[in-house]
C-alpha cells in the first residue's frame, strides 16, 4: 500500500474530470504532478503541486486550478479538507480512517509493506568493493562494501533484479608485488631473514601465507630465480588474499553473487574482441595525445598510441588503450570487463569506486555508452574517505596491515551492525567521521542505538502483552478495532509509517540508501516521542486496562516495528529484540 501514490491517483483522476467538464484544456502533461508531505506538518497531511505545474500550460491562474481541484477532492471520503495556500499549493487533510487503515495494511503486508514494482524487474549489476587482492580490506573498502550492499538491497526491494559483483584486480603489477612480498615471508618461514624492500607489502598478514608456501613447497623455491617461482607464488598468494577478503566481507554480512577476474581477460581474446568492436564503430585509431594542461612534465614526449575516441561519447579527451610498446594500458581490461557486463544483458550498470577514481568516471561512461549503443546506462558512485576517531584522537593504523586500519579492526571494535548503520549516515560522496566512542554510546545522538532501541521497545510491548494474556500476533492486531487510534500523536506516527513506500522509491531512484537510515531515525524518534507522552498521559500507553484498546495501540507500535525491521534489513542491520 502506497498511500501517497493512491492520493496522487485521486488527484490525477480529479484533473481528468476537470478536463472532461471543460474546466481544464485537454492534453496537459501531468507527469510532474506530485503528492508529498507538506513542509510544515501543521498545514496538513499531504500537499500537491498540481495547480502550480499546470497553470502555465493551461493558461490559467494557479489559484483558480487549485480551488476547482479542491472542490472535487473533498468529495472523496478519504479527504476531509483541501485548502489552497500561497500561490497555488493545495494542502490536504485525510480522514482518521485512512491512517487507521494504513496500520492494518502494514500488518497484513508485513515485511513486504513498502516493497515496490518501480524497477519492473530490470536487471542491474552493482559492482562494488573490487579491492586489489593484495591484503586485508581497509576502512575505505568497508564504506564501499556497506554502501554497495545496501544499495543492492534497496534496489531489490524496489523491484529490480540485482546482481552483486566483485571485480578482482589480479592482472596488474600489484599482484607481482604481492608475490615478491609473500616470497620474503616464505623465506622467513624457512628460517631466513625477510628482505621487505621499499615498495613491498610489509603487513604481518603475509606471514601465514609464507608458512603455507613452505608447507606446500618446502625449501624447493629458495635461492631460485624469480622467473621460476613468480607465477606460482602469485597465484597462491592471490588465492589466499581473496580468501581473506571473503572472510572480511562475511564479517559485514556481504555476499557476492559473482566474482570476475581481470586476469581472465588476458590471453583469452576478450580484450582484443572489445577493442575490435570499438574499432568497427570507428572509435579506435592511431594518434598522438596533446600534452596535459598546465605544467608540462619533464619526461613528456609526443608518441603515437592506439586511442579510444571517448570524446565521441562525452569524455574530455581521447584515451589510450595500448602503449607505444604494444602492451595494453590499465584502461584496456576495464573496457573488456564492462563489455562483458553489457553482453550479459544487464539493463543498468552501477560501479562503486573510491573517491580517488573520480578522473576515471567519464571514460568508463563513454566506453559503456559506445559498447551498448547508448542502451545501458552506467552510474558511478564515488565513496568519500572515512576518518576514524577514538578517545578524541585519530585511530592508529593496524600493525597487521602495516599501513592502514582494516575492516576487521573496525568491526571488532564496533560490531557489524554499528559499522554498517554509521557508514550509511552520510551520502556516499560526503566525507564521514567514525568516532568509536560516539557510535557505541547509548543515547539519542547515536542513530543506530536509537533505531534499534525503538524496535526493542516494540518487541517489549508485545512480550508484556503476552504476559498479560493479550493476544498480540499480527493477524489479531490487524483485526483490532483501529478506530480507537484517534489521538494526534498516534495519527502522527501513522503518517510517518505512510511515508515508507514513498521513501523507498525516492531512495531507489536516486540510488541513495542513506535516505533509509535518515528515515529510520525519524520514525524511531516519533515512536519514542509517543512512548514518552504515555508517561504523562496514561491513555497513550500501549498497554491499557482492556484487551481491545491495548490491541489497537499495540497494532500501531507493531506497524512501526515492521517498517523499522524492513528498513534495517535493507541496511543489513539486525533488528534487535532486547537492549542489553
Amino acid at each position: 500500500m502506497n498511500l501517497f501514490a493512491e492520493i496522487r491517483s485521486l488527484v490525477i483522476a480529479s484533473l481528468d474530470d476537470m478536463v472532461t467538464a471543460g474546466e481544464l484544456p485537454a492534453g496537459l502533461d501531468t507527469a510532474n504532478v506530485a503528492v508529498e508531505p507538506p513542509r510544515d506538518a501543521a498545514h496538513g497531511d499531504m500537499a500537491t503541486n498540481a495547480a502550480m505545474v499546470l497553470a502555465k500550460p493551461a493558461g490559467m491562474a494557479p489559484r483558480a486550478i487549485a480551488d476547482a481541484l479542491a472542490a472535487r477532492l473533498v468529495s472523496d471520503p478519504r479527504v476531509v479538507t483541501a485548502e489552497a495556500a500561497g500561490p497555488g499549493f493545495l494542502n490536504l487533510r485525510l480522514a482518521p480512517a485512512v491512517w487507521q487503515g494504513l496500520v492494518k495494511a502494514t500488518l497484513v503486508e508485513g515485511r513486504d509493506f513498502g516493497r515496490s514494482t518501480l524497477g519492473q524487474g530490470a536487471r542491474v549489476n552493482v559492482e562494488f568493493v573490487s579491492a586489489n587482492p593484495t591484503g586485508p580490506m581497509h576502512v575505505g573498502h568497508t564504506r564501499g562494501a556497506v554502501f554497495g550492499d545496501a544499495l543492492a538491497s534497496l534496489l531489490d526491494f524496489a523491484g529490480y533484479a540485482v546482481t552483486r559483483e566483485y571485480y578482482i584486480n589480479d592482472g596488474g603489477a600489484q599482484v607481482d608485488v604481492l608475490a615478491r612480498s609473500a616470497y620474503e615471508r616464505y623465506r622467513e618461514a624457512n628460517g631466513l631473514s625477510p628482505e621487505i624492500a621499499e615498495g613491498l607489502y610489509p603487513g604481518d598478514y603475509l606471514i601465514p601465507v609464507g608458512e603455507a608456501l613452505k608447507a606446500k613447497y618446502g625449501d624447493s623455491l629458495l635461492d631460485k630465480p624469480e622467473s621460476v617461482w613468480l607465477a606460482d607464488v602469485r597465484e597462491f598468494a592471490t588465492a589466499a588474499m581473496m580468501s581473506m577478503i571473503r572472510e572480511d566481507l562475511a564479517l559485514l554480512g556481504v555476499t557476492m553473487d559473482v566474482y570476475s577476474s581481470e586476469k581472465a581477460l588476458y590471453g583469452t581474446g576478450k580484450i582484443e574482441a572489445a577493442i575490435e568492436t570499438l574499432r568497427g564503430m570507428g572509435l579506435i585509431y592511431e594518434g598522438t595525445l596533446e600534452p596535459p594542461k598546465g605544467k608540462l612534465p619533464e619526461d613528456w614526449e609526443e608518441r603515437e598510441q592506439t586511442l579510444f575516441r571517448s570524446t565521441a561519447h562525452g569524455d574530455d579527451v581521447d584515451r589510450p588503450v595500448k602503449k607505444s610498446d604494444g602492451s595494453w594500458t590499465y584502461f584496456a581490461p576495464d573496457i573488456a570487463y564492462h563489455y562483458d557486463k553489457v553482453t550479459r544483458g544487464f539493463d543498468q550498470l552501477i560501479d562503486v569506486l573510491g573517491a580517488d577514481h573520480g578522473g576515471y568516471v567519464k571514460r568508463l561512461k563513454a566506453v559503456v555508452s559506445a559498447l551498448s549503443d547508448g542502451r545501458v546506462p552506467l552510474e558511478v558512485k564515488l565513496i568519500q574517505l572515512v576518518k576514524l576517531w577514538k578517545n578524541g584522537e585519530p585511530f592508529k593504523m593496524s600493525k597487521r596491515a602495516g599501513t592502514f586500519v582494516t575492516l576487521r579492526d573496525v568491526v571488532e571494535q564496533a560490531g557489524a551492525d554499528v559499522t554498517r548503520f554509521v557508514m550509511l549516515t552520510r551520502k556516499n560522496d560526503a566525507a564521514l567521521d567514525f568516532d568509536f566512542d560516539k557510535v557505541l554510546e547509548q543515547s539519542k545522538d547515536n542513530p543506530v542505538f536509537y533505531v534499534q532501541y525503538a524496535h526493542a521497545r516494540v518487541c517489549s510491548v508485545i512480550r508484556k502483552a503476552g504476559e498479560a494474556g493479550i493476544a498480540a500476533d499480527d493477524a489479531t492486531l490487524a483485526g483490532a478495532d483501529l478506530t480507537l487510534l484517534s489521538h494526534e500523536a498516534e495519527i502522527g506516527l501513522a503518517r510517518k509509517i505512510a511515508e515508507w513506500p514513498r521513501l523507498v522509491e525516492i531512495a531507489a531512484r536516486g540510488q541513495e540508501p542513506h535516505r533509509v537510515a535518515f528515515y529510520l531515525y525519524e520514525i524511531a524518534s516519533d515512536l519514542h516521542a509517543l512512548w514518552n507522552r504515555g508517561n504523562d498521559d496514561a491513555s497513550l500507553r500501549f498497554l491499557q486496562a482492556d484487551a481491545e484498546t491495548s490491541q489497537a495501540k499495540i497494532a500501531l507500535a507493531r506497524a512501526a516495528g515492521v517498517v523499522i525491521s524492513a528498513g534495517l534489513a535493507i541496511l543489513g542491520v539486525t533488528p534487535v529484540e532486547e537492549m542489553r
